[in-house]
C-alpha cells in the first residue's frame, strides 16, 4: 500500500527513522492481509453453504454444513489473532496522529468513522482468547487422549464465538489499515500541541454543517458498539 513520502508530513515534524517506517508498514500490511483473509474465508463459505441447505435455507446436509462453518471459523480466527497482536497499538497510533481535518473532510474521513466500534470488537476478541487460555490451563494434567478431544472442542467453541469479531474486523480492520497507511508519515510524531483544540474545532465545524446535529469524535474518543453483520 504505497504512500507518498510527503503525503501527510508536517513542516515542523522530524522525519521517521527508516527502521520505524519499515516496521510500521509491516504491521499495517499484516492488518490489511488479515482483513482480506477473513473476507476470503467468508466468501468461500458463502459460495458453498447453499449447497448444504434446502430452498428454505435449512440445512439438509447437517454434517457438511457444520464442517463448513468450523473450517470458516478456524481460518478466520487465525486472522483475528493478527488483529489482537497489532491492532491495539496501530489503532492508538492512528488516533494520536489523526487531525481534525482528517475526520471532517479528507481521504480517510470515512475510514476513521468506521473505527468507532473497533475497540469493542478487539475487546471481545481479547476476552475470548483469555477464556481459551484459561481453559487450556485447566486442562493441564488431563489424560493425553481425553485432553485432545476436549481441546479440539474448546477450540471450535472459541473460533465459533470469535466469528462475529472476525466478520466485523473484515470491515473496520480494513479501514484501520487504510487509515494507518495514509498516516504513516505522522506515526510517532508528537501531536500534543493540537489535541486540546480538537474538540473545539470539531464542534464548530459540526454546528456549521447542513442538518448535522452530532459532533464527530476526537482522535481519542470512546467507541460505539459495533454493527452486527449478517452471518450464516
Amino acid at each position: 500500500m504505497p504512500t507518498s513520502p510527503n503525503s501527510s508530513a508536517t513542516p515542523d515534524c522530524p522525519p521517521q527513522d527508516a527502521g520505524e517506517r519499515a516496521a510500521w508498514r509491516v504491521r499495517v500490511q499484516a492488518l490489511a492481509s488479515a482483513a482480506d483473509g477473513i473476507r476470503q474465508a467468508s466468501d468461500q463459505w458463502d459460495a458453498v453453504s447453499d449447497s448444504h441447505c434446502d430452498e428454505g435455507g435449512w440445512p439438509v446436509d447437517e454434517t457438511g454444513y457444520a464442517d463448513g462453518k468450523v473450517a470458516r471459523d478456524t481460518a478466520a480466527w487465525e486472522y483475528v489473532e493478527t488483529f489482537l497482536t497489532h491492532g491495539p497499538e496501530v489503532l492508538a497510533a492512528v488516533r494520536a496522529a489523526a487531525q481534525p481535518a482528517d475526520y471532517l473532510d479528507g481521504p480517510i474521513s470515512a475510514d476513521l468513522l468506521r473505527l468507532r466500534g473497533i475497540d469493542s470488537v478487539l475487546g471481545r476478541a481479547g476476552e475470548i482468547r483469555r477464556e481459551w487460555d484459561q481453559v487450556i490451563t485447566l486442562m493441564e494434567g488431563s489424560m493425553p487422549g481425553s485432553r485432545e478431544l476436549y481441546e479440539e472442542r474448546a477450540r471450535e467453541i472459541r473460533n465459533s464465538e470469535g466469528w462475529h469479531c472476525a466478520d466485523e474486523l473484515s470491515y473496520s480492520g480494513a479501514a484501520l489499515a487504510r487509515a494507518a497507511d495514509h498516516l504513516a508519515d505522522r506515526i510517532g510524531v508528537d501531536h500534543s500541541a493540537h489535541t486540546g483544540r480538537v474538540q473545539a474545532v470539531l464542534a464548530r465545524s459540526a454546528s456549521g454543517q447542513r442538518g448535522t446535529s452530532s459532533t464527530l469524535p476526537p482522535a481519542s474518543a470512546a467507541s460505539d458498539p459495533p454493527v452486527v453483520r449478517r452471518s450464516r
